[in-house]
């Protein structure tokens, strides 16, 4: 993959990481890096030598959303076209996070606003410093909370309740509350370690078997539990046909721990 000119990326071993990188102004987004993120998650979906994907930000915050004056300025003088462009744009980002069938892991310092909010909701996990502290402001700008899928996803994490606060006050969530409520996985003084070691233990594991997961978790929200177990059943026989099912059956009849290769 070519480097991208909005925020960094370096693999280790087998995981991507994206680094948002404008730490002077706490990392926000312009129009050319949403632009940017939402192409390079398509691309993702055909990079087979990445296994998962670490989202982070530099300088001690992760991302502080929308730039005030490189997006929200312009917002305010264009007309409904361009602005229903804009948003299927930045809502394009999350279903290219969601479709890319590497497991996201979001590590999570600081500032966490907006649109932040929205790129830690939609990665699969998070992990966050207790200074993580997460904002979904959008009705401080006089704005919905219903922004890029927050009130489809945000829910679901959480619980209606919580969601429904969060997004009606635009309130910041602290770190404790995050892990209280499922929205963190857990808290370290050092996230981005944390984030880093287990999605090596993800690119250790069978690919195939966790982007099935990991689509299932996203088309089971919308469908009948019936019809949920048919998919699952579906999905299970169909992964019992590769390698790694079979290195796994291998292994375990010799009494040694498998070593997947991801096909």
């Amino acid at each position: 993959m070519m480097e991208p000119k909005h925020f960094l990326w370096h693999v280790e071993g087998k995981v991507g990481v994206i680094t948002l990188n404008r730490p002077e102004k706490k990392n926000p987004l312009t129009f050319e890096s949403y632009a940017e993120l939402r192409d390079w998650f398509r691309k993702l979906r055909d990079e087979r030598a990445v296994r998962a994907v670490v989202l982070t930000g530099a300088g001690g915050n992760f991302c502080s959303g929308g730039d005030v004056h490189d997006i929200i300025g312009p917002l305010t003088k264009m007309k409904l076209p361009q602005l229903l462009e804009f948003t299927r744009m930045t809502g394009d980002v999350v279903k290219a996070m969601r479709h890319c069938p590497q497991p996201v892991i979001a590590a999570v310092e600081g500032v966490c606003a907006g649109a932040g909010a929205i790129l830690a909701m939609a990665s699969d996990l998070r992990y966050a410093a207790p200074s993580a502290r997460v904002a979904f402001l959008f009705v401080r700008v006089g704005l919905a909370g219903c922004d890029m899928g927050a009130c489809a996803i945000l829910p679901r994490i959480i619980g209606q309740g919580r969601a429904a606060e969060l997004l009606y006050s635009g309130r910041s969530m602290s770190a404790e509350e995050g892990r209280t409520w499922g929205f963190f996985n857990d808290l370290s003084e050092r996230p981005l370690e944390m984030a880093m070691a287990f999605a090596k233990e993800l690119a250790s594991g069978p690919a195939l078997a966790h982007a099935m997961t990991k689509k299932m978790l996203h088309e089971e929200w919308h469908v009948p539990l019936d019809q949920a177990i048919d998919m699952e059943a579906q999905a299970q026989a169909e992964l019992m046909l590769t390698k790694d099912f079979q290195r796994a059956y291998e292994a375990f009849a010799a009494k040694r721990k498998p070593t997947f290769q991801g096909d």
